[in-house]
């Protein structure tokens, strides 16, 4: 995902190009193809990328452990800055922003990075095959939305052990409590 911006570098500010953008980069541990639109423009200390991009990593499941595949899209805004002046071929002075992006010798912009990171970021906490993935048996590890587990009983944890005997025997049933109306 490599850009020749030489020629805008050269151009006045606010100067604009646009590029569809179809590549396949590593994300999360996997290759992964990345498409969509990319928008360049020339500020006053280097260039300005604005980018919606689509792609689909690889991920596992939070409940029932599967892999499946996450649609993901990437809106990146960043500004890129050059290491060289074009024109005189001089050094230039980079920003005191930490985790900027820069503009390559052969004054070419590289967008892997930054659609790694974005795409990281964009990967949900707790991704799920489907809304109503019903994850994996406790006790035997079933994955239940394959069907029901051959477990006998649900054991009730013991910390819950008290309120079930009141369920049980109807003592539980809610009584006004003095002072009440």
């Amino acid at each position: 995902m490599r850009v020749n911006v030489s020629g805008l570098l050269k151009s006045a500010i606010g100067s604009m190009r646009s590029y569809s953008i179809s590549d396949t980069i590593s994300i999360s541990g996997g290759d992964s193809l990345v498409q969509g639109e990319v928008s360049l423009v020339r500020t006053d200390r280097g260039i300005l990328v604005k980018a919606k991009l689509h792609t689909e990593v690889k991920v596992t499941c939070s409940r029932c452990l599967n892999l499946f595949s996450s649609p993901l899209t990437l809106n990146i805004v960043e500004e890129y800055f050059p290491i060289i002046d074009v024109n005189s071929g001089a050094l230039l002075s980079l920003p005191d922003e930490p985790g900027y992006f820069t503009i390559d010798e052969q004054h070419t912009l590289d967008l892997t990075e930054a659609v790694r990171q974005y795409a990281l970021l964009a990967i949900p906490m707790k991704p799920l095959c489907r809304e109503d993935c019903a994850g994996l048996c406790p006790t035997c590890g079933h994955d239940l939305n394959q069907g029901p587990c051959d477990c006998l009983s649900k054991e009730i944890d013991p910390r819950w052990s008290k309120l079930s005997r009141l369920l049980q025997t109807g003592d539980g049933l809610v009584t006004k409590q003095k002072g009440t109306k």
